[in-house]
């Protein structure tokens, strides 16, 4: 879905602000800033599919939004338990937001365990929508409630609407031809149809979507179309929603444009693909699935048209190996994966630096160590980027900061990679690659020229005047070694991971040159042209700065604004480039007396400040899982600039 907006100015991701009108002889309407809505139920429930229809139509009404999904790594935990609950958070407002909320101000709990699992993070005075049907004893056994939380009290805190979803689901759907379970799963979709009558959210994008979806069984679009309509009429005509919303479109919050609504991998994926274009190149992925980046691979098959090939490996070593040996035919070749299978594919990259050709490692981190958790998000990759291959291997490392950056990321690692003849690493994680936003479509005349010339004839004359190729020739500016593709007459020339003399490229065991040869190839990284670092500090009189990499983007702004707003000097830097880092950041770290560090990991860029620039930089760390909320982050750096 697209829409078109225009921007003026940002505002601060403020609290809910609201003001209630009545026309005549309808129910009250209360217009508010921005909201945050969780959808929480079983695995089986529906409840990814239903917080993205939200999210789509919420796009196409023009609000600011982001989200964030999560869900269990099984296919199928066991119904009705803890383990087994999946849900999925949207925050969308009418001015710019940073990130899909702290807490909900509504829960939509299809069963006693995503009630269980959810109702810690939901501030008192919230409204709940609570599926009563699934509140039989045996549900609530399960998860340890002793009595219904709808009857003991507990719940008084909060605005609890009890619906039999499952009930007035089948009741809507006594037409069809369908068992009361079948008829039952479309319950979502009458929760989608409540929601979207109490946030005056468009109908028609969904119901297209439905009989697309269902294209091949109209009897089911059909049936979950009416379901859709009956959780919206339900709310239009039910005595217990006497209130509906308003949030108006973010008509102030982005620059004039085409936007559509986009998750991190999506925009991954088509930033990989215009940069294939840009570069006027075939784009090669070899790639073994694995989440959280198998989306990439998913997508990228898709597009055949535009030069796209896409290999489904065996493993991780074979998709690495095809990714390589396409780079050496000249294509522009990706490999995508996740933690554990940058650890397999580490000695292929180690073999990508000593041929010195372009590779892009696509890691999507997530939860480690080994399996861990394969579904939640983490930032825990960085040093494995920095250095988990045997000798001195150096790898640019690019990261992208939101969902939406991530098209630009990918372009960003394309040209490094084309450009100076190295493989690049691109660190995006689990919460960027599932989350979404509003993403502005750029035109085609933005995006960066990536042509790269092959060699095309000798370029060097031996003393007895011959002209030969030198595969290890370098440019004087980049370091680059010539690509040269294979079967280009004159250009053969050998390739492999043993030690290759400086400029012909013969096998050399010689000391003197394989110390040059290491040098050389961590100069070349060293030497990448990368912008200066962008501190935005509001009045320059901050005396602590706090500094981010990847996915803390939106955490770190949103509680920046917060100190900000309270009064409270401080001033902001975030990192795209980890390797090499940006030329002045020494510069930029020495003109405060502190500096924070929050990350998803236990301090693995603080460990790199500290090494690099001899600063003690301060490291606030969190490793559950889930992103940092604003108003936590903002109590951690007021407390450090407070010690």
């Amino acid at each position: 879905m697209t829409s078109q907006v225009n921007s003026e100015a940002e505002q601060a991701d403020g609290a809910l602000v609201g003001e209630q009108r009545k026309p005549a002889g309808e129910k009250d309407v209360r217009r508010l800033d921005r909201v945050i809505i969780r959808f929480a139920g079983d695995s089986g429930d529906g409840m990814q599919l239903t917080g993205d229809r939200f999210t789509s139509e919420t796009a196409s009404f023009g609000n600011d939004l982001s989200t964030l999904p999560n869900f269990p790594a099984e296919i199928r935990a066991p119904a009705g338990t803890l383990p087994g609950v999946s849900s999925f958070q949207l925050h969308f407002a009418d001015h710019d937001i940073l990130t899909p909320g702290d807490a909900p101000n509504v829960l939509v709990a299809m069963n006693p365990a995503a009630l269980k699992a959810n109702i810690g993070d939901v501030p008192r005075g919230a409204e709940i929508i609570v599926n009563t049907d699934e509140f039989s004893k045996r549900a609530m056994q399960k998860v340890g409630y002793a009595v219904s939380p709808l009857e003991d009290g507990s719940l008084d805190g909060y605005s609890v609407h009890p619906v039999p979803l499952t009930t007035l689901t089948v009741e809507a759907l006594k037409d069809f031809d369908l068992s009361r379970k079948d008829a039952g799963r479309s319950k979502n979709m009458f929760a989608l149809g409540l929601l979207s009558w109490m946030y005056h959210r468009p109908t028609e994008g969904t119901e297209r979507f439905l009989r697309t979806k269902f294209a091949k069984k109209p009897e089911i679009a059909e049936a979950n179309i009416t379901a859709f309509r009956a959780g919206w009429n339900f709310g239009e005509t039910t005595e217990d929603f006497a209130v509906s919303y308003e949030v108006a479109p973010a008509a102030t919050a982005f620059p004039a444009g085409t936007y559509r609504n986009i998750s991190g991998n999506l925009a991954l994926s088509y930033g990989l693909i215009a940069a294939g274009r840009q570069a006027d190149l075939p784009l090669y992925l070899g790639s073994y699935p694995i989440t959280p980046a198998s989306d990439i691979l998913h997508e990228l098959s898709r597009h055949k048209n535009f030069g796209v090939r896409t290999f489904q490996a065996e493993d991780e070593i074979a998709g690495i190996g095809a990714a390589l040996g396409a780079a050496f035919g000249g294509s522009l070749a990706v490999t995508t994966t996740s933690g554990p299978g940058v650890a397999l594919k580490s000695e292929t990259i180690g073999l990508a630096v000593s041929l010195e050709l372009p590779l892009l490692i696509v890691d999507i981190q997530r939860g480690g160590p080994s399996t861990g958790l394969p579904t939640k998000t983490e930032q825990a990759d960085l040093l494995q980027a920095m250095y988990g291959r045997n000798g001195e291997a150096p790898v640019p490392i690019v990261a992208p900061r939101t969902p939406a950056d991530c098209f630009d990321a990918a372009l960003e690692a394309a040209r490094i990679a084309v450009t100076y003849r190295t493989p690049v690493f691109l660190l995006s994680d689990g919460y960027l690659a599932n989350g979404s936003e509003p993403w502005r479509i750029p035109d085609v005349d933005e995006l960066p020229d990536l042509r790269v010339q092959f060699a095309s004839g000798t370029n060097h004359t031996e003393a007895d005047g011959t002209e030969v190729f030198w595969p290890y020739k370098r440019d004087p500016q980049t370091l680059a070694r010539p690509w040269a593709v294979p079967g280009t007459p004159g250009l053969e020339h050998r390739i492999g991971g043993i030690e290759k003399q400086d400029g012909t490229g013969n096998i050399s065991y010689d000391p003197a040159n394989h110390d040059f040869m290491v040098r050389t190839r961590q100069a070349k990284v060293d030497g990448i042209d990368v912008p200066d670092l962008e501190v935005d500090d509001a009045h320059g009189d901050a005396t602590t700065l706090v500094l981010g990499w990847g996915s803390t983007y939106g955490p770190i702004t949103a509680a920046v604004r917060r100190l900000r707003a309270a009064g409270v000097p401080i001033a902001q830097a975030h990192l795209r480039h980890l390797n090499p880092f940006p030329r002045n950041l020494g510069e930029v770290l020495g003109r405060y007396d502190k500096v924070v560090v929050p990350e998803m990991n236990l301090g693995q860029l603080a460990t790199l400040i500290r090494a690099k620039y001899l600063v003690d930089a301060v490291s606030y760390n969190q490793v559950n899982g889930m992103p940092f909320k604003a108003e936590q982050l903002a109590t951690a750096l007021k407390e450090a600039i407070d010690d």
